[in-house]
């Protein structure tokens, strides 16, 4: 199920409820076009997702009430009018540039009807521009989203983009290649392309008989510039490409064994134009992934990655790659782990966090695109393989809020991004574990137990903190990003927090420095003296872990040797990949917590021995 159809689901209950949810995004707006100023609202939101990071604008639903007041808050189906339609198509005409300049953006929306309870709703798909065309205008005024408004643009904001655009205007994939001619290009691919290209276009581009016959729309895409291709153009529609550009035609793709990374199970060097490269490279990953069947849910597949991340990480991973470096990008399948794709680039200045804090290290991304090849990735639309909105780093936080992956993060290197996706979840068993042992902590200062979105929420930043410790870089999540209400309570509640050398528009969240608290060792030395010294290390931190559940969990909860067992097993090795070494583990710990009851470190909380028929759940005996 895709995002906004688990979002209409959402609505419709609440609906059918009389509840609310919030659910708006800065990717995600309603609208009702029942007066005139609604339609000039949908304008500024239209505006305002084409020069961020696109987004969808559901017609037919209000979301009505006090803002500040949840209980008054509420969504009202109002359904969407036939009659509207001609209009609707009309949204693209309504822009202008920077001089005034009326433009049409019609290739930057699509649009959906879809049954809603007893009527209709229309869905406006609205693409981000390339960096090199913002800003577009409406009525004169530039909006930009922020978190779930349109935030009008001050002229200061709009000088200062103008001077960053002359640099994105530089565009590396338009090098010209002057030691060759136009002769370089293969006409069969190109017209291939010219197929792609007149889909959905009033006036087509007829098919060229020969790259003569072909100059001038050569030169109109940036393929040919004064008689040489450009490497867009190689890209594109290069005549055995490889022997021209090298390493920027070439995937090499490997399947990496478990027990001895130096061997390749698999491996597939992968050489053409763009698209063979995109197409190929998911196939690669899409037959070496394990893909599963769901029985509970009618014979469903559940593929270890979900299929459009894989997509659009292969597709980003060429269209924003540096093209001045003769590097090939990389994609590693480490079975039973993660999912790596490395790629020739650097995140840009401002799309990163470097901090250095008294709560540790702090490196995070965040989440704007910016084109590095605009041309290209306008271009890969023609190929249903960019989407033109921007939202790679925004599908990885979904699918992981999502719990359909472990949290990604990014490794940089002076000329290369590293992206890995683990296997898994963001909210696992070892985070379970984590939480579990702090729930009575959590409950007395949130009122009540988390649910599973606040878990999720608060697995997302801890793991963060424990990746950014290690150099790695997450990608920053707000309330801007999705989950805002999750995110708002959090930090009401005192749960998390933003870190005050954050700066105010990209808040970094962290979680409460109590939660983070795991080694009581000082503490325990400090009642034990002599007798702490005298344990083995395995010793105390069976000690330490009762300790840590007995003033942080739950009363009603046994502190056992199989839950601390549990719990040190994933603290060690996070999930529990071998069922005879976890057993093995546990068997250790309960003669460790038997030795420690024996010398009277640790005793039953009913008072009772185990020979007098105690129960066992136990607390440290504090001398």
């Amino acid at each position: 199920m895709d995002h906004i159809t688990k979002t209409l689901t959402i609505i419709h209950d609440c609906i059918e409820k009389r509840q609310y949810r919030e659910v708006e995004t800065e990717r995600l707006e309603f609208k009702d076009l029942s007066t005139r100023d609604n339609w000039r609202e949908l304008y500024c939101t239209a505006c305002a997702f084409l020069n961020t990071m696109g987004g969808i604008i559901v017609l037919g639903i209000k979301d009505k009430g006090n803002e500040k007041n949840k209980a008054d808050r509420h969504y009202r189906f109002t359904g969407f009018n036939y009659d509207y339609e001609p209009k609707l198509k009309q949204i693209p005409e309504h822009f202008t540039n920077s001089e005034g300049q009326n433009l049409n953006l019609s290739t930057y929306f699509n649009y959906e009807i879809r049954d809603f309870r007893e009527g209709k709703i229309a869905l406006v798909y609205v693409e981000e521009l390339p960096d090199d065309q913002k800003y577009v205008f409406f009525e004169n005024q530039a909006f930009q989203r922020r978190i779930t408004g349109d935030h009008r643009l001050s002229p200061q904001e709009i000088e200062v983009y103008e001077e960053i655009k002359k640099d994105i205007i530089k565009h590396q994939e338009l090098t010209l290649l002057k030691e060759f001619g136009h002769e370089a290009l293969n006409i069969d691919t190109l017209n291939q392309y010219i197929i792609r290209y007149n889909q959905g276009k009033k006036k087509g581009e007829t098919l060229k008989t020969s790259l003569e016959n072909a100059l001038s729309f050569l030169t109109r895409e940036n393929f040919v510039r004064d008689g040489h291709p450009t490497l867009l153009g190689m890209l594109v529609c290069g005549n055995d490409v490889e022997k021209y550009i090298q390493g920027k035609c070439e995937a090499d793709c490997y399947v990496i064994s478990p027990n001895n990374a130096q061997i390749a199970e698999s491996q597939e060097v992968i050489l053409g134009n763009i698209v063979e490269l995109i197409e190929n490279s998911f196939n690669f990953i899409w037959r070496n992934i394990k893909i599963g069947i769901i029985s509970s849910n009618s014979g469903t597949a559940s593929p270890e990655y979900p299929q459009e991340l894989i997509r659009e990480s292969i597709n980003n991973a060429f269209a924003h790659r540096n093209y001045a470096s003769d590097r090939f990008v990389i994609v590693e399948i480490r079975t039973q782990e993660s999912l790596v794709i490395r790629n020739p680039g650097m995140f840009e200045k401002r799309q990163r966090i470097f901090l250095d804090t008294e709560f540790g290290k702090i490196r995070r991304i965040i989440p704007i695109q910016v084109a590095r090849n605009p041309k290209l990735a306008h271009l890969l639309k023609s190929f249903n393989y960019w989407e033109g909105r921007g939202t790679g780093l925004a599908s990885l936080i979904d699918n992981c809020l999502d719990n359909e992956i472990d949290l990604p993060y990014y490794l940089l290197s002076a000329d290369e991004i590293k992206l890995t996706i683990p296997k898994g979840k963001v909210y696992d068993d070892d985070m379970k574990a984590w939480l579990s042992s702090f729930a009575g902590y959590i409950q007395q200062k949130f009122g009540r137990p988390l649910n599973e979105p606040e878990k999720i929420i608060m697995s997302f930043f801890r793991k963060s903190e424990l990746l950014n410790r290690l150099e790695r870089y997450t990608i920053l999540l707000t309330m801007g990003n999705n989950h805002s209400e999750v995110i708002a309570d959090l930090e009401e509640k005192g749960l998390i927090f933003k870190n005050t050398l954050s700066a105010d528009i990209y808040p970094v969240y962290q979680v409460d420095r109590n939660l983070v608290k795991d080694d009581f060792s000082d503490l325990l030395k400090e009642l034990y003296q002599e007798v702490w010294d005298e344990l083995k290390v395995d010793y105390q931190e069976v000690l330490n872990a009762i300790y840590l559940h007995n003033h942080f969990g739950i009363n009603t909860e046994s502190v056992s040797a199989n839950s601390i067992g549990t719990f040190l097993y994933l603290k060690h090795h996070k999930k529990i990949k071998n069922i005879t070494d976890y057993e093995n583990f546990k068997r250790k710990v309960r003669n460790i917590f038997n030795q420690l009851e024996n010398k009277n470190l640790i005793i039953r909380k009913d008072g009772k021995s185990k020979k007098d028929g105690g129960k066992p759940d136990f607390r440290v005996n504090i001398p």
